[in-house]
């Protein structure tokens, strides 16, 4: 397989995702916040709905398509305790946590077989470890903000919260060791320490064009090293853009996401209400410019030369455009140009997709319709809604739990 992105709409072909498992069970009410959770989720319900998501992908995939848990990735890397991947994560995890003493038990991690090793850094503990423990990574589900691959390049994301740390340095170690990543990972950006980058903000609009947020998780510097990159190799603009710095926003992906190549859902009073917060980045003999533009929509459909529809988030009263940006309303993922995944409990958005064209259908309807007979998504609008009444609890929609590695040109 080999790994590239050009598009966030062509039609999907590789994914890595990680069912919730007993991590989320793990999360304390007191560190809920601290864990960047706004409540605590039911693992069994939020399993049920991860697992439901991707029927849905399999449903909708090319049968040679790959649906991967980044948990099975981590284990096939690690193979055995003296594996160079071993040791490489285990300094990783120790340098990264000295406020955790981790050096202590160093020697009793690199003695650890895979599945421990794995559940001690995804759950924070192990039997085989006893009386050490660090906290759970619940927000392991949204496995967007870890990577991004863009063309032949890969971002691996430095979290700006510590929380997600472990996750990324897992990340990291699945890039430079598992054999799916052998070709991409000579094409690396990596994001110094102090800086912060995450795959949310990341979006590919096209095999010349990538827009990255500057938002509460993404620092100017980390964009510009970022831009500086992307910029060296084949892409040719990228597109800043400066996005409220808050929770609700998080991400460029919580307000903004493409649904098909000119249709975008957006959340209006982060997106279509601002001005002057978009710059567009170009390389001159090595030499980043920047220049700035009244807005996204305008920047879009100069850059991509074609019309771009925004599609509103909630629809056009004001009050349920919060509510449903606040539960990832704007967060779709496209399975193929204009054949979209979204909670169900958005529905004011799902009536607006709706009126601009697309079939509405639940995940049951889908998967019954596609599960023996192969989906042809060629000039389909469909918006497919699946429940996440658990999984919303941690702030995150279809896009934010899944990291596309390859999408049919």
């Amino acid at each position: 397989m080999k790994l590239s992105i050009t598009s966030e709409t062509d039609r999907l072909k590789g994914v890595i995702v990680h069912t919730p498992g007993r991590e989320v069970s793990l999360v304390n009410p007191a560190l809920k916040d601290e864990l960047l959770f706004d409540d605590i989720i039911f693992e069994e319900d939020a399993r049920e709905e991860h697992v439901d998501m991707l029927k849905i992908f399999k449903a909708a995939m090319p049968a040679d398509g790959r649906i991967l848990q980044i948990t099975e990735l981590f284990r096939e890397c690690l193979q055995d305790s003296q594996s160079q991947a071993h040791t490489f994560f285990i300094d990783l995890l120790v340098d990264a946590f000295p406020e955790d003493n981790l050096g202590i038990i160093k020697n009793d991690l690199a003695a650890l077989p895979p599945d421990d090793l794995l559940q001690f850094v995804v759950e924070g503990t192990t039997p085989a470890i006893a009386d050490f423990s660090l906290s759970p990574t619940p927000n392991l589900v949204f496995t967007r903000d870890l990577a991004a691959i863009a063309g032949s390049s890969i971002l691996l994301s430095r979290p700006a919260k510590k929380a997600r740390l472990r996750e990324a340095l897992l990340m990291e170690t699945v890039v430079r060791y598992h054999p799916l990543f052998s070709e991409i990972n000579e094409n690396i950006i990596k994001t110094s320490i102090g800086d912060s980058l995450e795959g949310g903000d990341v979006l590919v609009a096209s095999d010349k064009v990538v827009l990255i947020g500057m938002s509460e998780r993404t620092s100017f510097s980390a964009l510009m090293n970022a831009a500086q990159n992307l910029l060296s190799g084949t892409f040719e603009y990228i597109i800043a853009v400066d996005i409220p710095k808050q929770r609700s926003s998080m991400h460029l992906d919580t307000i903004f996401t493409f649904a098909s190549e000119n249709e975008c859902i957006v959340f209006p009073p982060a997106i279509m209400e601002q001005k002057d917060n978009v710059s567009v980045l170009t390389d001159h003999n090595g030499a980043i410019q920047s220049a700035p533009r009244t807005s996204l929509k305008s920047t879009l459909e100069e850059l991509l030369d074609r019309d771009i529809t925004f599609i509103k988030c909630g629809g056009e009263d004001r009050t349920t455009q919060f509510r449903e940006q606040w539960t990832d309303g704007a967060n779709v993922f496209a399975l193929a140009p204009g054949v979209i995944v979204g909670y169900e409990r958005n529905r004011n958005t799902f009536r607006v997709l709706e009126e601009h064209g697309y079939q509405i259908i639940d995940q049951f309807d889908f998967i019954e319709t596609y599960r023996d007979k192969p989906f042809d998504p060629v000039g389909r609008k469909i918006a497919i809604s699946f429940s996440g009444h658990e999984l919303c609890r941690g702030r995150g929609g279809a896009r934010c739990m899944t990291m596309p590695i390859l999408r049919e040109h």
